[in-house]
């Protein structure tokens, strides 16, 4: 079954779609804003993704373009809007399905197993809890990170900032893509908020040398598992 993440404000809505989904085996987690669903999708990478367009904080396609910046994960829309240039504009952002409300439990399950399919032999490895990084490891689920086998604290920030990091290890992340899964969308051009958590980072993972975080000039950092 899949790792489902909704974002959606409405509670009444998240719940039933909580209870509904665990009842067919799916493991379910729920956002209430367009930023924390952003956070919580490169924190916890779901199997789908099922968003909702009218969220408090930013439009849904917002969201959708965002996670399509660094992620493949399947988005299924949901909008009580059903206007045709609403659904192009949703699938030109990225979106793999659109839903219109009102709709059926089987109805979204059914959507969830057809978006989802052809994605079951990186299933295992998605779901893995513990991500590591050469002797660096990070425990997803109670937010805990060693290095060496000793316990390194970080606060929340800190620890979304290197989770981001080492789900991308190896590749450049952006200025922009480091703000937006940890800070939100509506960051872009904060990058010294990047420069002071990766600077407090390398001082609490004695990275000072910055050959774990690597830095790519005018652009943004790397995580290298290879030290």
């Amino acid at each position: 079954m899949a790792k489902v993440l909704v974002i959606d404000d409405d509670p009444s809505l998240n719940r039933a779609l909580r209870l509904g989904l665990q009842a067919v085996g799916h493991d379910v987690t729920t956002a209430a804003t367009g930023e924390h669903g952003i956070s919580q999708t490169a924190l916890t990478a779901p199997d789908v993704v099922v968003l909702d367009m009218g969220l408090p904080d930013m439009d849904g396609i917002e969201v959708c373009r965002t996670i399509r910046g660094w992620s493949d994960v399947p988005i299924i829309i949901l909008s009580a809007v059903g206007a045709e240039n609403r659904k192009v504009a949703a699938l030109d952002a990225g979106a793999n399905d659109y839903v219109t409300k009102p709709f059926s439990m089987p109805e979204l399950e059914a959507r969830i197993r057809v978006v989802t399919r052809g994605r079951d032999a990186d299933r295992e490895s998605l779901a893995e809890m513990t991500l590591t990084c050469g002797a660096l490891s990070l425990d997803l689920v109670h937010h805990d990170v060693s290095l060496d086998d000793v316990n390194v604290a970080l606060t929340t920030k800190e620890f979304e900032v290197l989770a981001f990091l080492a789900r991308h290890a190896g590749k450049t992340c952006t200025h922009q893509m480091i703000l937006s899964a940890v800070w939100g969308s509506g960051y872009g051009a904060e990058a010294q908020y990047v420069h002071a958590y990766v600077h407090r980072l390398r001082q609490k993972l004695n990275d000072e040398s910055a050959e774990l975080i690597t830095t790519v000039p005018g652009v943004g950092y790397s995580l290298n598992c290879a030290n």
